[in-house]
């Protein structure tokens, strides 16, 4: 089975066929799909300027494409790379239960379903790598009301899911799912209640 490089280097190698090098993109995506696979396919043909039922894209917006899909798999796996260092100072400093964060972690290792957004066709509109950024930002600093990818007030409790976990708080302006450590209690209780978050 390839891997994320090698798929990548047969979507930007011209002597490979055009169906394989959209093929390689779209297996890339089984490698590393922050909003999960479809929306994240959505996501990088809206952006590069190809339609995803498109079966032969110009090439230089399937490169593209990858460019965008790379920038934001460096992001992530400096933030892994950071994560797995923290653990292991916790745990040499005899801090062994895990908290929110990292059991959060725990759903999205590898960066599948990071920003998870049920519906394949909302999702943000910004660069993959900004909005990893923001949800890493997120992530390290205390918990507050908003979509931390968005900035989005409106937060909603949906239920049925095609993620785990399968419920929780999702942004109706961008579509994620948000990570419930970057929410305050507050917040995710208004969420529940079906309450559109105001801030002050």
């Amino acid at each position: 089975m390839a891997g994320f490089r090698s798929l990548a280097r047969q979507v930007r190698d011209p002597r490979c066929d055009l169906a394989l090098r959209r093929y390689s993109l779209r297996k890339c995506l089984e490698r590393f799909a922050p909003y999960g696979h479809r929306a994240t396919w959505d996501h990088l043909c809206s952006r590069a300027g190809f339609g995803p039922e498109d079966r032969s894209p110009d090439p230089a917006r399937l490169v593209a494409a990858l460019e965008e899909l790379e920038a934001a798999r460096s992001v992530w796996l400096a933030y892994e790379v950071g994560f797995a260092e923290r653990r292991r100072k916790e745990k040499h400093d005899g801090l062994r239960r895990p908290g929110s964060v990292d059991d959060w972690h725990r759903l999205t290792w590898g960066g599948f379903g990071v920003a998870w957004c049920d519906d394949p066709r909302v999702h943000p509109d910004g660069p993959l790598a900004e909005v990893l950024r923001g949800l890493i930002s997120a992530l390290e600093r205390e918990p507050g009301s908003v979509c931390p990818v968005c900035d989005g007030e409106r937060l909603v409790w949906k239920y049925d899911l095609d993620h785990e976990p399968s419920t929780g708080p999702v942004c109706t302006d961008c579509g994620i799912l948000v990570p419930r450590p970057v929410l305050t209690p507050d917040a995710l209780a208004d969420a529940r209640r079906g309450r559109l978050l105001m801030t002050a």
